[in-house]
């Protein structure tokens, strides 16, 4: 019965209701704003579907004909534009965001009839959700200081203008793929941004275990260092050298991340292997710092995130993934698997994602899954055994050499995935 029913609504009527529930909603929210007190308001909960159904009207009687539609979009523009000029006659300052909501009501009617339900209606709630958060918006725009709207452009400089203007060919004999080197780039700065942001909104709130946790996402060797630093400064050892753990225990899961994205062969190796040496980095470094220092302090002060989106970064990592793509290839064609496992061990003083992400681009033909594991394998530990030997050198002594055992352990464990396959 109600199937039958719907067969007889003329599709002409389901959009105009559709068009007066959008167009409604708008007008409703506008209307919550006239209970402030100012002189002059621009419309509401009739004069938004009057609108909507203006806009949808023009683009039915035209017969998709734009010329009459835009006249009308002229035409209700220039009645706007007088509506805010009055408004600027006022003393108070005036926004424009109705006048605004109002054109953009017009447009929904006009998507309505052309059938874009789901834009018409995304656009609306869009326009809902900003309209109402006003306050929250102006807030965060007060707190945001500027140089993290510069990071943000340069994010999207990395990924929206330079990534899509990259070739995506395959040169030389390696099978060279500029597009895929600055996707890794993009993969890399995407993890460290977000971790970096998630550490401006926590800041304050988590003290050093979410900073440990937060800087292992992006550099778990800076963040040990760091920790390092400030634990001579509070003589909190086990609270240090905990989490020193933590961030190597989140350095394995940052790697799963990047496994995933490049080289799912080479996730299913490694990755439950991986998984459990992050579970016990974090869980043990967890307990770790929860056992009571000698001076009683229970303080966490916060730690400063560093901002780890850079240009000149973001190059030299790309220069270095493709110096370590060369290197690994020509390592294993005339050092064998033995010479790739000491190169593995050697790149462990460094920033290790430039070796392990080369190895993951790097073709089953010409790296083995099995090598690779192995090497990202060895990486990885040499990697927690140098950090373990930064904490010891620039920490103070108890914390120094709390963060060697714990990370030396740590490392020695992460060989153990080498003698189970």
């Amino acid at each position: 019965m109600g199937n039958t029913l719907i067969q007889y609504i003329p599709k002409e009527g389901a959009q105009i209701v559709l068009v007066l529930f959008l167009s409604f909603l708008v007008g409703l929210q506008r209307e919550e704003q006239k209970a402030a007190p100012e002189p002059y308001r621009f419309g509401g909960v009739r004069s938004f579907p009057l609108l909507g159904l203006l806009g949808y009207s023009l683009c039915l009687v035209s017969n998709g004909n734009l010329l009459l539609p835009g006249i009308g979009l002229a035409v209700v523009g220039t009645f706007l534009w007088q509506s805010y000029r009055y408004k600027l006659e006022g003393a108070a300052p005036a926004g424009m965001t109705t006048e605004i909501s109002a054109l953009l009501i017009y447009v929904v009617g006009a998507l309505v009839w052309r059938e874009q339900y789901w834009v018409a209606t995304t656009i609306t709630v869009l326009s809902v959700a900003l309209l109402e958060l006003k306050t929250a918006l102006e807030g965060l725009a007060r707190r945001v200081p500027g140089i993290e709207i510069l990071t943000g452009a340069k994010f999207l400089l990395l990924t929206a203008v330079i990534l899509p203007i990259v070739p995506d060919k395959s040169f030389g004999a390696m099978a060279f793929n500029p597009f895929k080197t600055w996707l890794v780039v993009v993969a890399v700065s995407a993890i460290s941004y977000g971790s970096y942001l998630l550490q401006l909104w926590a800041k304050g709130r988590g003290g050093v275990l979410l900073a440990a946790l937060l800087g292992g996402a992006y550099s778990s060797t800076l963040a040990t260092v760091v920790l390092a630093r400030r634990g001579r400064e509070q003589n909190r050892p086990r609270l240090y050298s905990g989490s020193m753990l933590m961030a190597s225990g989140v350095m394995y899961l940052r790697l799963l991340a990047l496994l995933a994205i490049f080289n799912l062969a080479l996730l299913h190796r490694i990755g439950l292997a991986f998984l459990l040496l992050a579970a016990a980095a974090i869980l043990g470094g967890l307990l770790w710092t929860r056992l009571p220092d000698r001076n009683g302090a229970n303080s966490q002060p916060a730690i400063e995130p560093k901002n780890p989106l850079e240009l000149s970064a973001a190059f030299l990592f790309a220069a270095l993934f493709v110096a370590m793509l060369f290197i690994t290839h020509y390592a294993l064609l005339y050092l064998g698997k033995s010479g790739l496992f000491a190169l593995a061990g050697v790149m462990g003083v460094t920033d290790v994602d430039p070796f392990i992400l080369s190895l993951a681009a790097s073709s089953a033909a010409a790296t083995p899954v099995a090598v690779a594991g192995g090497a990202i394998v060895i990486a990885a530990a040499s990697n927690n055994l140098i950090k373990g030997i930064y904490a010891f050198a620039i920490g103070d002594r108890r914390t120094g050499l709390q963060g060697l055992a714990l990370l030396t352990a740590l490392a020695l464990i992460g060989l153990l995935p080498l003698f189970l396959r």
